[in-house]
């Protein structure tokens, strides 16, 4: 096919891609400092629906048609190599490593080969933002079946708004219509106080970023945008870039991925400011297209790819060998991010790069090159066995796949168990029911003796109404908590977050079944990234004791962020009190199931009585 006349490449596009993709590494990294991060993933749909769209008009214009078979081949060798290297190391490691994780491997590797990935999590119910549970190293994965369902569909597309729309503002004005469309169902599906994965990981609810590049290229083709300006319009184009930079900048600290905003306009509108960025840089008549050129973009820019696909396994399993994040979260961060740019780099030159100029009708003929006996090619006869064993591998991670749910393990039968008999408890208490003489005196007598309390204070504990709310440490300490305090209502869920939380709290309160004693225990699933904290003592109210037990999880990050945030609180509300579980278990690792977050049976009897000792002093 006939190379396109007047196709340039646009430098400044590699600065852009490198603010996104800083900012979505940093977001899962450090989702406390850049909770607005998530965006960066919006920036590349913009660019990719502007650079698709408009080397496919200039196809048209020149050759008045499209080579879709070309087009297809074209961008398999760009995003194959890289994709299935990834997903095939990945394999061989868990296989190797962490054979927890080959659970549905298979359809996770098959999933990601036909782009539909993101649609069999949203079948599955994998949540995006539950940073607290065992996370999957294919989680980000999501972004590229997007993609790869827009390069399969948008070629005919085009070619068919090219036949039978002629008028450029026409199509530009269906565009930015689906576009709304797409908008409105994120704004209708989204459920203020639920998990947003639905809408953030679905084509239908995420396709108005790409439809609004696509609508750019129309309107402002590459090719026919020219290199003068006078000065007026150039010092217009700037400071509207710069403006937009700084915009897109200060969204990705401040938009927070799981608040109403963000899908009840904020993403659209974001979307819109990315896109006039991409304007103003891709016109040559302007300044920015230079400013966001320079050395270091370039080479990030051009490596974005390699690093947005590796950083998930980098992450996922270093963490999980490194068990004291919280102790040195940025050094670990930038051990990782190092990590990262290495891998991309020995991807980018030697898979990505090689193989996107790759002839594969010469495949036989270069293997057997290879596989001479002579001492040539001694290189690549090393990649190739080092290739094969890292396919064979993982080959047998998708042969050993579980077939059946793998086990609960002991701290999920712990949880599962409690759940049971504090709904019993919770029932009988919304009932009025009350314990008899004789259970009193049973567990007057068990709990002096195995929480150590004093009589006066396990009489004091059974007799206090108690409302608690919480994540999965709650529900762990449970049954434990309701041992001794025989009146606690307890409401806690694994993998709640506090905003959850404050909803609960603010429901029990306006229903009137708040006790004046609140229990909190939350901050275990993430840092506190909005006003949660106050969220919940508003809903308490001045009136009531509010009692926060600080978190002990040194495997992430946000530990020391959200007892920090907590201790700061305690001095703004006086009727909060922190029992600082943290302090008080540290170095006491027998204490703690193999996360070293949840109590084991033997730690539950340190936390219940630490926990009723500071409520009932």
């Amino acid at each position: 096919m006939r190379r396109l006349k007047r196709s340039r490449y646009i430098t400044g596009f590699d600065g852009i891609r490198t603010l996104a993709v800083i900012a979505v590494i940093f977001y899962h990294l450090f989702p406390y400092a850049m909770q607005g991060g998530l965006m960066g993933v919006s920036i590349f749909f913009v660019i990719s629906g502007y650079l698709i769209t408009d080397l496919l008009l200039q196809e048209w214009e020149q050759n008045r048609k499209i080579d879709v078979k070309a087009f297809y081949i074209r961008r398999m060798k760009r995003l194959y190599p890289g994709l299935i290297t990834m997903l095939v190391g990945t394999i061989a490691y868990i296989t190797l490593f962490q054979k927890e994780l080959l659970a549905h491997i298979r359809m996770v590797f098959l999933t990601n080969l036909t782009s539909i990935y993101n649609w069999y999590q949203i079948h599955t119910g994998q949540s995006y933002f539950d940073k607290f549970a065992i996370q999957s190293p294919f989680t980000h994965l999501w972004s590229l079946s997007i993609e790869g369902q827009f390069y399969l569909f948008w070629p005919l597309l085009i070619i068919l708004m090219c036949k039978y729309l002629p008028k450029k503002n026409v199509r530009f004005f269906l565009l930015i219509g689906l576009s709304l469309l797409s908008a409105l169902e994120m704004m209708l599906l989204f459920k203020v106080g639920s998990d947003p994965s639905r809408v953030y990981y679905g084509t239908d609810t995420r396709v108005f970023s790409i439809l609004i590049g696509a609508a750019l290229a129309i309107v402002w083709p590459s090719s026919k945008l020219s290199q003068k300006l006078p000065n007026e319009s150039r010092r217009i184009l700037n400071i509207t870039g710069i403006v937009c930079a700084l915009l897109v900048i200060l969204s990705f600290f401040k938009m927070n991925g799981e608040k109403a905003f963000v899908y009840h306009g904020g993403m659209y509108l974001f979307s819109i400011i990315s896109a006039i960025l991409v304007a103003t840089v891709a016109h040559p008549g302007a300044n920015m297209n230079t400013w966001f050129t320079n050395p270091v973009f370039t080479w990030i820019g051009k490596r974005s790819y390699g690093i947005y696909i590796y950083q998930y396994p980098v992450m996922v399993f270093f963490e999980s060998k490194v068990k004291n994040i919280a102790a040195h979260p940025w050094l670990y961060g930038l051990i990782e991010i190092a990590i990262i740019l290495a891998i991309s780099e020995l991807s980018y030159r030697y898979i990505e790069i090689p193989l996107k100029k790759f002839d594969y009708s010469q495949t036989l003929i270069k293997v057997k090159q290879v596989f001479k006996r002579d001492k040539s090619h001694l290189n690549s006869k090393i990649g190739v066995a080092v290739g094969a064993i890292v396919f064979l591998i993982a080959g047998a991670g998708l042969v050993q796949q579980p077939t059946k749910k793998p086990q609960d393990n002991a701290l999920a039968k712990q949880i599962k168990e409690n759940n049971a008999k504090v709904k019993k408890r919770n029932s009988e208490l919304k009932s009025g029911k009350k314990q008899s003489t004789e259970q009193v005196s049973s567990s007057s007598s068990s709990e002096v003796k195995k929480y150590q309390l004093t009589a006066a204070q396990a009489d004091k504990a059974r007799n206090m109404k108690i409302t608690a709310v919480g994540d999965s440490v709650l529900a762990d300490g449970a049954s434990s908590l309701q041992e001794i305090f025989p009146n606690m209502y307890i409401d806690a869920k694994v993998g709640r977050q506090s905003a959850e939380a404050a909803k609960i709290v603010q429901q029990l309160a306006q229903t009137g079944k708040l006790e004046q004693t609140v229990l909190i225990s939350e901050g275990t699933n993430g840092a506190f990234m909005g006003h949660e904290i106050q969220d919940i003592m508003d809903a308490a109210g001045k009136d009531r004791q509010v009692y926060w037990i600080n978190v002990h999880v040194p495997t992430r990050r946000w530990q020391d962020q959200v007892n920090q945030d907590l201790a700061s609180a305690s001095k703004k509300y006086k009727n909060l009190h922190i029992i600082d579980w943290f302090s008080y278990s540290q170095n006491h690792a027998d204490w703690f199931y193999n996360d070293n977050v949840h109590p084991n049976p033997h730690g539950l009897e340190y936390y219940g009585s630490f926990v009723a000792k500071k409520i009932v002093k």
